[in-house]
């Protein structure tokens, strides 16, 4: 284990170095898919294209700089004696050697444009560049939230027409676009199902909202955030919810249920609208959550399946970058009953002309009951952009064909690999296939090992560990954007990999990855004893 006061980072094993700091002999790629020593190791530590890049912190020295500043005015010391006299600590670095320092970095980065991302529950896919093309024209990027009503007319059309796709594809007659990504739509929409509550004067009564047992951590926390209490609902045993304990638990004290349809084990809640039926004769509300609409679109509808409320991740479903933190959207669509509460704001459209109502004094002047406002300006503006250049490039057929593609290129992956993995359910999947590590038995080897393994291969590993109900779960998504060849090539490596755990070779799978600039994590120790602050050695 490296020094961790020269990582910088976390429990990394960092492989053997010199005076310098730097490897001079690194793993290369053996024939029989074993890790092999390179014959040869190298003086520099580097490896063809493949360098030895150490922190930024570690290449810093005296004097280099990549910019000029002139020398600061003389001002009086308004600090009370905390003017600082020791170095900021920052690296001194040339404008060439930070170029090159982070361009390596980047190469060592997993990408969606580099490979496959087999995440389950993620939908990481390709993002067409005609979309980036058309977020980037003049008059949507540099559009501003304080510009005055009728310089943005442009821009509240763009709204308006996404908003128009987004209820013609769910049936719905309402949507709120401002949510900034899924676990805000959901906020949103479990919002609007408090303020009808509240306005039918059942909010104190109804205090109960029942969640499936499968879902998304993000449905019991939002219903929590509410001030709601959460019952779990139990799965049968083909992984639905179990319709039995579901209706027996309705009453007069539940304010709504969450499902997630398809759920988190791949599969569709075939009972969804009789459940919903029974959810409103029992008068609550029924959110629908919307991470997995990918598998729907032009298919379903969510108000066809009863629901009140459901967020669309427009960076999943729509085809936006969203990897390393943003930006995402999550839009809320809402049924009749709660359309009127939709939080501000809002785009109208009349004969003068598109209007956005930002107060609440206008918004009930138009007969509406907003429940306030879910974050600053107006939305993901340049998702929205993003979005609606998809679905206008697609149309509606080719939005069909998209949510075929992502459950048939499931139902491939499901029916390729289950001869060797061991499938959770029976039966086809919808958009992703969900496996247990029953495969793995008695061999081992735990389902980190074979996901560490994965990355060795080069490819990006599936959705470990999730979702909970499932031991040793292994999720995969496909997507609609993935061509045979690649799953083919996936699925090959998988059942090797697969077949030599049932062969006992359990030190390859504790070793892996072995390719990689860095070694295995200490997994534990690095979340419980994270370095956050870099020191250089005494």
């Amino acid at each position: 284990m490296a020094d961790l006061s020269r990582t910088g980072a976390c429990s990394v094993d960092r492989g053997d170095r010199d005076q310098h700091g730097r490897r001079p002999g690194r793993p290369g790629g053996g024939t029989d898919g074993g890790p092999a020593m390179s014959p040869t190791p190298t003086i520099s530590g580097h490896r063809g294209l493949d360098h030895e890049e150490p922190l930024i912190f570690e290449l810093d020295h005296p004097g280099a700089t990549g910019v000029d500043l002139p020398e600061p005015d003389t001002l009086p010391d308004r600090l009370g004696g905390l003017t600082r006299t020791t170095s900021l600590g920052l690296p001194g670095l040339s404008e060439p050697e930070v170029v090159r320092h982070y361009t390596r970095l980047s190469r060592q980065n997993y990408h969606i444009d580099g490979g496959f991302y087999p995440l389950g529950s993620c939908t990481m896919k390709h993002n067409p560049r005609l979309n980036e093309r058309m977020a980037r024209l003049p008059g949507f990027a540099d559009v501003h939230p304080f510009q005055p009503e009728e310089t943005v007319q442009g821009a509240l059309a763009l709204m308006d027409r996404l908003a128009h796709w987004l209820k013609t594809l769910t049936g719905m007659p309402a949507v709120a676009l401002s949510p900034a990504a899924g676990a805000q739509g959901e906020l949103c929409g479990v919002l609007a199902i408090r303020a009808a509550l509240a306005d039918r004067g059942e909010l104190e009564q109804r205090r109960i909202v029942l969640v499936a047992q499968s879902a998304h951590g993000t449905n019991p926390a939002t219903a929590a955030a509410c001030g709601f209490t959460v019952e779990a609902v139990p799965a049968d045993a083909r992984g639905r919810v179990d319709r039995a304990a579901f209706e027996a638990r309705l009453g007069p004290d539940v304010a709504a249920v969450m499902l997630t349809n398809p759920n988190t084990c791949g599969l569709f809640e075939n009972d969804i609208i009789a459940l919903s039926a029974a959810v409103h004769a029992a008068g609550g509300y029924v959110y629908m959550d919307g991470a997995n609409f990918n598998a729907l679109v032009g298919r379903v509808r969510a108000a066809d399946l009863g629901a009140d409320a459901m967020h669309i991740n427009l960076h999943k479903t729509f085809s936006t970058p969203h990897g390393g933190g943003g930006p995402g959207a999550g839009p809320t669509v809402l049924s009749a009953a709660l359309a009127p509460f939709a939080p501000l704001p809002l785009v109208l459209h009349d004969e003068t002309g598109f209007h956005l109502i930002e107060d609440e004094r206008a918004a009930h002047a138009a007969g509406l009951k907003p429940f306030g406002r879910l974050k600053g300006y107006h939305g993901q503006f340049g998702v929205f952009v993003r979005a609606l250049a998809y679905m206008l490039s697609l149309g509606i057929d080719g939005l069909r064909q998209a949510s075929g593609d992502a459950v048939l290129n499931a139902n491939y992956l499901l029916a390729s690999l289950s001869d060797t993995l061991s499938a959770s359910y029976p039966g086809p999947c919808m958009h992703e296939a969900l496996f247990d590590d029953r495969f793995l038995k008695d061999t081992g080897v735990s389902t980190l090992d074979f996901a560490k393994a994965m990355i060795d291969e080069g490819f990006h590993p599936m959705t470990m560990y999730f979702p909970l109900v499932v031991h040793g779960a292994l999720l995969m998504e496909p997507t609609e954007t993935e061509s045979r060849e690649t799953l083919d090539q996936f699925i090959a490596t998988v059942k090797g990999l697969a077949q030599r755990a049932q062969a006992g070779d359990v030190a390859f799978f504790k070793a892996a990855p072995t390719r990689t600039p860095r070694r295995r994590l200490d997994e534990t120790r690095a979340a419980r004893q994270p370095v956050l602050r870099w020191q250089a050695l005494v």
